[in-house]
């Protein structure tokens, strides 16, 4: 598919997660697979005012292309200026983002909350649109309650502002990340649209990506929670999706090579101290569903330092069954 002039050569992209789709995961998730990556969310104020944190979060890694940098405010004005300010890390596409529930965005009248109001979501799109000279996207959900399910009105307010595809998360805002999501809307949405789709929401495996494909007609899949300690998925679904091939899990000493090359990217690109920190969550993620996993998960969480996390790993081959070490 193309966004813009921009190609995206593959079947699966990572969604922006705050606090979690940072540099070093961006770069892993390309390694093993995904076709296309959109950092974390990042504040038009904060961009505009000179935001010490703005610069690690916008910031790119070389191989991570093709990337899009994601933004969110209020004002048409304020994101046309911070959408300026951004291109200078060089993202191949904004990313607006329209979807984010959390209290502290969607209360401020951001992220979600935007759904509530899809004239601003268009004059929003097209003040950035007209700033930039990358294409423009929007992520949405499927509407910011139960009782206000727009997608497709906002949707087609972002494609009249000048956007250049849309991702719809098949949620509502209210919901959060609870089921069901609801992939129907999604499918509403590319029927109404003559741009570019992307669907999100509950892909977890090569199967329900696939499923996501066939249910929807979307033009391309964006994987979220499902990559959390598992950025081999990506590898997954484009191969069962280009060749019919289901790529076996890989064994526990893979997947803590895999953690490794996490934790050496976070260290590179935010020193030992913070990234130590941030890898204690995803070194719990790489063990779920693993024998002793819940006394890991509490060995994850005292994490300090890259000495810590090789024992851990070792920790983490022995305690496996004899299964679990199959390459």
């Amino acid at each position: 598919m193309t966004i813009g002039n921009v190609t995206i050569a593959g079947k699966a992209a990572l969604a922006p997660m705050a606090g979690v789709a940072d540099r070093a995961f961006r770069k892993l998730c390309v390694e093993n697979g995904a076709a296309y990556v959109v950092g974390e969310m990042v504040s038009c104020k904060g961009l505009c005012f000179g935001d010490a944190k703005s610069e690690e979060l916008l910031s790119l890694d070389p191989q991570e292309h093709p990337a899009a940098i994601q933004l969110f405010g209020d004002d048409p004005d304020t994101m046309a200026r911070a959408a300026q300010k951004a291109m200078t890390y060089h993202p191949d596409i904004l990313d607006i983002n329209m979807g984010c529930p959390a209290p502290k965005i969607a209360g401020n009248g951001c992220g979600s909350a935007l759904m509530r109001d899809p004239e601003r979501c268009r004059a929003i799109v097209a003040a950035v649109a007209g700033a930039v000279p990358v294409p423009v996207t929007a992520k949405i959900r499927k509407g910011y309650s139960r009782e206000e399910s727009n997608a497709v009105e906002v949707a087609l307010a972002c494609q009249e502002g000048g956007a250049a595809a849309i991702t719809v998360h098949g949620r509502t805002r209210d919901q959060m990340y609870a089921p069901p999501v609801d992939w129907n809307i999604i499918r509403q949405v590319k029927q109404a649209l003559s741009i570019p789709v992307i669907g999100n929401g509950d892909v977890t495996s090569p199967e329900t990506a696939a499923a996501l494909y066939e249910e929807t007609g979307c033009d391309l899949v964006m994987v979220g929670r499902g990559a959390l300690g598992a950025p081999w998925l990506f590898a997954q679904i484009e191969a069962f999706l280009t060749h019919g091939t289901r790529l076996p899990d890989p064994s526990l000493s893979r997947r803590m090579v895999l953690l490794r090359r996490h934790a050496e990217y976070a260290v590179r690109f935010k020193g030992e101290r913070v990234a130590m920190r941030e890898m204690r969550k995803h070194a719990a993620w790489y063990v779920r569903g693993i024998r002793g996993a819940a006394s890991l998960r509490c060995l994850a969480g005292t994490l300090s330092t890259m000495e810590d996390l090789e024992n851990f790993c070792r920790r983490v081959v022995e305690t496996a069954d004899p299964g679990e070490h199959t390459p």
